[in-house]
């Protein structure tokens, strides 16, 4: 049995899941000669959902045990942060295979459906990161990666002269932002959330914690809807919401869902009885309407009413996908901000009409704590042009994310209130720490965060800042509530630190990109010091304007206990690529975020435990990964040319020859002839790879795929796997 600490590989959903199949084999032969075990555990959301439901272990909450170890090392692969509709998908998919599983009761009348209900509202949204994050973030790209994109310039769409994308949101008026209340608790002691003297929710608030409350005013943000689509008409310009329904799974579905009441006022002013009787849910978009309407007198009449809004004087809707006529609001899931977001930029300000066609855009995002940033982001481009994929300087981010620093608003304190009155935030010793005057279906929430994480957080900026010797810029807003109680804490820790020689700032959002910006177009590097939204959104929208995607940055938590997280970038992508596989047998993922993530978990054991064997391996994967970037062996996005499998093929001839010819004489003998069989048989190995393509494959389930039947997709070389499964 192995000496060192085990790496445990999460086993997860879609296009990562899959690729898992062909890469886990070679990983594990590769790292047990060096006395690595890899050992999977499943936190997909199949997984979870058995679990919930007392069919299957619970994976989660023993990961949640090991991210508290010295010697936790997990290497976290992208999961769904599943929406109710994704929910729904699933249970039904468990029931096709033989679990007896209750449906999700979306509106529960009885006891037992509340039960039922709650057992599932677990698996809903971000319920993993919570878990595992006991660390803040240290994102940024490999010096290797960083240059290939520069090498290998992806394209990135010119704005037009007089380009009309913009970015709309609140300012401040009635949203999250402009309604913000914060205040850091001086000792510990319960806090109760109430409304009208009604208790909502009671948590346990820590000394030196900072807590915020806000709301989002319903009448307001219906207003602000219906002015971006007055404005949208007048400016000519494709109209879209982005929001982050995955992740804020109280908030933005509810958002979701009054925009698209008012985008389509019409209708559901007209079947507003019809839609009660069939229990509608706007929040969870048109394709859930169409499912509930199927088979109903009223369904044809219903459809072309809908279709009669497209069709008058409104702007045009952006397009998921064109070709299957899927709009914006299908399900408050399908457009992901910091994934949508990115892409507009990318396209010049553009997305795609019912025509397939790309024209320029109204992005809007209702809440101004991040709407800044993109507000910024577009109209940077829009102002100097498009950005120098050859030239651009790279943005490294220090994210606060450690014990739920959820800036998000965490769950189970966000409310759609059930009445209009006051809310007040009162603490156990009778303080009233906050008070908020809303009105009914006002969106009211709380977020936290800890002081440990806090003091955590700004050393892992100094630390970074002063390997980098780039500028450290805290993105942080004196006027907003939270960002001053933020800015305290930060002049109060920095001290304790070593900022010799350091640039370090404090910058309002705006600002912030801007700084960042300049920097960015002058080919020159800084360091994003952001708390846990802002994190999200910019280690998505700088990676994929740099490098082409987010899934080749290294995402490395250094967890507060003293081990290691290692994140495999983002799976936005993720369906599609399952979608073509299906139905062709190519699979475009590409795994580099994997390849990095393992290099650098292997590099975390090697640090704590001084191993000559493991030093040879993670120097020779490092090669392997150079390798594979400067024989530009990434997935083509095209059937029957080299995909994800391949992609496996080469990192594996790779290391085994860094191996071969590396100085550990032990392991230079047990990979040579390896190293030589993969040589010698790649002709023969790529043509049984070749030859699986083109072809519909089937393996039991999308979201609890028959892994029997998945291995044998992804593993279709028998030439290779002699090879591998022979070390």
């Amino acid at each position: 049995m192995s000496q060192l600490p085990k790496i445990i590989w999460s086993k997860i959903d879609e296009a990562p899941a899959l690729a898992t199949y062909s890469l886990l084999p070679i990983v594990n032969a590769f790292t047990q000669a060096a006395g690595v075990e890899v050992v999977t555990s499943d936190i997909s959301l199949a997984g979870r959902v058995l679990a919930a439901m007392g069919k299957a272990e619970d994976h989660l909450s023993e990961l949640g045990e090991v991210v508290l170890q010295p010697d936790g090392n997990i290497i976290k692969l992208p999961n769904i942060s599943a929406s109710i509709g994704q929910l729904k998908d699933c249970i039904a998919e468990l029931n096709e295979q033989g679990y007896d599983l209750p449906e999700f009761p979306e509106n529960p009348s009885t006891p037992e459906e509340e039960a039922t209900r709650a057992k599932y509202n677990v698996c809903l949204g971000s319920a993993v990161n919570p878990v595992l994050r006991e660390g803040n973030s240290d994102r940024r790209a490999a010096a290797a990666v960083k240059k290939y994109a520069q090498n290998h310039p992806h394209r990135l769409k010119p704005f037009a002269e007089n380009s009309k994308a913009y970015v709309a949101h609140m300012a401040g008026d009635g949203d999250f932002y402009g309604n913000e209340q914060s205040v850091t608790m001086d000792k510990a002691q319960k806090v109760t959330i109430a409304l009208n003297g009604k208790e909502l929710a009671t948590i346990d608030a820590l000394d030196k914690e900072i807590l915020d409350g806000t709301f989002m005013s319903a009448k307001k943000l219906r207003a602000f809807i219906q002015k971006t689509i007055d404005d949208a008409k007048a400016n000519g310009v494709l109209w879209s919401i982005h929001l982050k329904a995955t992740m804020m799974k109280i908030s933005d579905p509810i958002m979701f869902g009054h925009a698209l009441e008012v985008f389509f006022a019409p209708v559901f002013e007209k079947y507003a009885d019809t839609f009660a009787e069939l229990n509608v849910n706007a929040n969870l978009g048109i394709s859930d309407i169409e499912k509930k309407i199927a088979g109903h007198a009223q369904e044809t009449e219903i459809l072309a009413a809908f279709q009669a809004v497209v069709d008058s004087d409104n702007p045009e809707i952006a397009m998921v996908d064109s070709d299957k006529g899927t709009t914006n609001f299908n399900a408050s899931n399908d457009v992901i901000i910091d994934a949508s977001m990115p892409v507009v930029v990318r396209e010049g300000g553009k997305q795609w009409n019912r025509n397939g066609d790309a024209v320029e855009c109204v992005a809007v995002i209702p809440d101004s704590t991040y709407g800044m940033f993109h507000a910024e982001m577009v109209a940077d481009c829009v102002k100097n042009g498009q950005y120098d994929v050859t030239t651009m300087g790279s943005m490294a981010n220090v994210g606060l994310m450690a014990q739920k620093a959820e800036e998000y608003g965490s769950h189970p304190t966000t409310f759609e209130l059930a009445e209009a009155g006051t809310v007040t935030v009162t603490a156990e010793d009778g303080t009233e720490l906050m008070s908020f005057e809303c009105e009914k279906g006002d969106i009211w929430r709380m977020s936290r965060a800890k002081d440990i994480p806090i003091k955590d957080w700004v050393r892992l900026a100094v630390e970074r800042g002063q390997i980098e010797q780039v500028p450290v810029i805290f993105w942080l807003d004196e006027n907003r509530a939270h960002d001053a109680e933020m800015i305290k804490k930060v002049n109060k820790y920095l001290p304790e630190f070593n900022t010799e020689g350091l640039d370090i700032q404090i910058m309002d959002v705006t600002s912030a990109t801007r700084f960042t910006n300049a920097r960015v177009r002058a080919g020159e590097n800084t360091i994003a010091v952001t708390g846990n939204v802002l994190r999200d959104h910019l280690t998505d929208m700088y990676p994929i304007l740099e490098l082409g995607t987010s899934a080749k940055m290294l995402s490395i938590v250094p967890l507060l206990a003293g081990g290691g997280l290692y994140e495999t970038g983002a799976g936005g992508s993720a369906p599609k690529h399952v979608d073509q596989f299906l139905a062709e047998g190519h699979l475009r993922w590409d795994s580099l975020g994997e390849f990095l993530a393992l290099a650098e978990s292997l590099r975390f054991i090697g640090q704590k435990h001084s191993d000559e064997k493991l030093a040879a391996l993670t120097a020779a994967l490092d090669l392997a990964n150079e390798g594979y970037l400067d024989n530009n062996k990434a997935p083509s996005r095209k059937c029957c040319e080299p995909d994800n499998k391949a992609s496996h093929f080469f990192v594996a001839q790779y290391w085994a020859d860094a191996l071969a010819n590396g100085d550990n004489a032990e392991l230079a003998e047990k990979f040579a002839p390896v190293a030589a069989a993969l040589k010698e048989n790649e002709a023969k190995i790529m043509e049984e790879l070749l030859a699986a393509e083109g072809k519909a494959q089937e393996i039991g389930g999308y979201f609890h795929p028959n892994d029997e039947l998945a291995e044998k997709a992804m593993r279709p070389s028998a030439t290779l796997n002699a090879i591998i499964d022979a070390i």
